[in-house]
């Protein structure tokens, strides 16, 4: 028990020597004494008090050698606690403060691996998503020899994989809501914007299924002229994956649309017959 009382006295002990040695130094006026001290957390992982030395550093130091070091520290800090956004603006602060020197190709990529790990999930707004694309696609752009490329590339692909699968989902949410017209469009704008999507075979399912149930709710006027669609999106379908889970249902739903063309054909006849009469 008494051991235990000293060691948790000893651990007091050290936090207060620490945190008043800290406090001294931060009210410092010696510039070299604080960046020393700011390293030295740094380097002890304790970024919240390097950040406030830091912070400090950046106003005296300006136009100085350290200036282009304390930068580099203070955007890691913000990085390693987990604030992205304010690690982001510093890294390209950076760069553009410092861009000829040796660690400018690896906080321009900094900058835009925290816009990644910012991105959220596909279900919320993907803006941040856009903006890292933009910047990695930026960073390949300005260093197309760096060895970082492979990984920028996978990134983008899996920032690409978040904006296909909330599109996707927005597609599906106007199906299930009826708005035929608009699931539609949106089933051909993924496929135009995502060419290479694995979910080919189920967008032009759903698109088939789309023409189909808007043929069916449509007024009778229209009816004929989306029946076609649906029966031309079926053979897209079918001639693309022969062998699709979804066949037997898209075949169900083709031979309906064909029998009520085949309607709208008898109805033709009919007209045109009593027109050659006349």
């Amino acid at each position: 028990m008494k051991r235990k009382s000293l060691f948790l006295f000893l651990i007091l002990l050290v936090f207060l020597t620490n945190s008043c040695s800290f406090q001294k130094v931060l009210k410092s006026d010696d510039a070299e004494k604080k960046y020393d001290y700011a390293i030295q957390l740094y380097n002890e992982k304790d970024y919240s008090r390097a950040l406030q030395l830091f912070d400090q550093l950046m106003g005296v130091t300006r136009a100085t050698e350290k200036s282009e070091r304390i930068y580099y520290y203070y955007a890691y800090c913000y990085f390693y606690q987990k604030d992205y956004t304010l690690a982001s603006y510093y890294f390209k602060r950076y760069c553009s403060n410092f861009p000829n020197t040796k660690t400018a190709e690896e906080c321009s990529f900094m900058g835009a691996f925290c816009n990644y790990l910012n991105s959220p999930d596909y279900t919320l707004d993907q803006t941040s998503t856009s903006d890292a694309i933009k910047d990695l696609q930026l960073f390949i752009n300005m260093y197309p020899k760096s060895a970082r490329l492979s990984e920028c590339n996978d990134l983008i692909d899996k920032l690409r994989e978040k904006l296909e699968s909330k599109d996707f989902r927005i597609a599906k949410l106007y199906f299930r809501m009826d708005d035929y017209s608009a699931a539609i469009t949106s089933l051909n704008n993924i496929q135009k914007e995502f060419p290479d999507t694995k979910r080919k075979e189920e967008i032009l399912f759903l698109i088939f299924k789309s023409y189909h149930k808007f043929a069916i709710e449509s007024v009778e006027f229209k009816k004929k002229e989306r029946h076609l669609k649906a029966v031309s999106a079926y053979n897209d379908f079918i001639t693309q994956f022969p062998e699709s889970a979804y066949l037997e249902e898209a075949k169900g739903l083709k031979e309906r649309s064909q029998k009520e063309l085949e309607k709208f054909y008898h109805k033709d006849e009919k007209i045109n017959s009593r027109i050659n009469q006349k």
